[in-house]
């Protein structure tokens, strides 16, 4: 354990300074501890998404190759290349937010209808082209969530880790130290009060001076 630097107030001001901070950190600790717990239950729900939705777009991927390649050898290439005009596709993302960490929770698109008339097989290869892209989106909202809990999950855990191992123990160390720092100092004061209050002239029992001894010679 490495020992921490701090501006400690001198005196009981310090002590208190020092508890009230110790507190502070174990409420931290708590906090942290907590919210790792319902980012990794989060983790593996985002990574179970990730896997589901990858697979879902690999699927759809091969179905639009299969379409296209119908497409081509029913209608022609001229036919695909003059179905491809019309408006671009919109992406909308949605976002959620766990412990305070915002990430996509899931992404749709908008696409205009088609211009002039498609074939059977042309509408057919449109269609499964756009299911890859509903599914590519979905993917990559959940693949850009998963990174982003992945990071906020190993920040909290090394959060956590340094208020444990470092900052509670060494609070916990300087604290000891001024309370050692503080006793002694409050037995000396009270070893320099029972002197004031016996005066220099009495016993340590607090009877008088001794007794003057025999006279020599007597």
């Amino acid at each position: 354990m490495s020992t921490i630097r701090l501006a400690v107030p001198p005196g009981r001001a310090g002590r208190l300074w020092l508890v009230q901070r110790l507190a502070v950190a174990h409420r931290a600790a708590d906090l942290l501890d907590r919210k790792l717990r319902v980012l990794a239950a989060e983790l593996d729900r985002a990574r179970a998404t990730a896997g589901r939705t990858g697979q879902a777009w690999d699927t759809a991927c091969r179905d639009a190759q299969q379409a296209l390649l119908r497409a081509v050898l029913l209608g022609g290439e001229r036919a695909v290349r003059l179905a491809g005009g019309g408006a671009d596709a919109q992406v909308t993302i949605s976002y959620a937010a766990t412990m305070g960490t915002p990430y996509p929770a899931d992404a749709r698109y908008t696409i205009g209808d088609p211009e002039g008339w498609d074939g059977a097989a042309v509408a057919a290869a449109r269609q499964a082209h756009r299911a890859a892209l509903g599914a590519a989106a979905r993917h990559a909202a959940a693949a850009a969530a998963l990174a982003v809990i992945e990071t906020e999950t190993t920040t909290t855990r090394h959060r956590l880790r340094a208020v444990r191992d470092r900052w509670i123990p060494g609070l916990s160390q300087v604290l000891v130290q001024v309370e050692f720092a503080l006793e002694e100092t409050e037995r000396d004061d009270a070893a320099r009060l029972r002197i004031v209050r016996r005066g220099p002239g009495l016993r340590g029992d607090g009877r008088g001076p001794p007794a003057a001894g025999p006279a020599a010679g007597a």
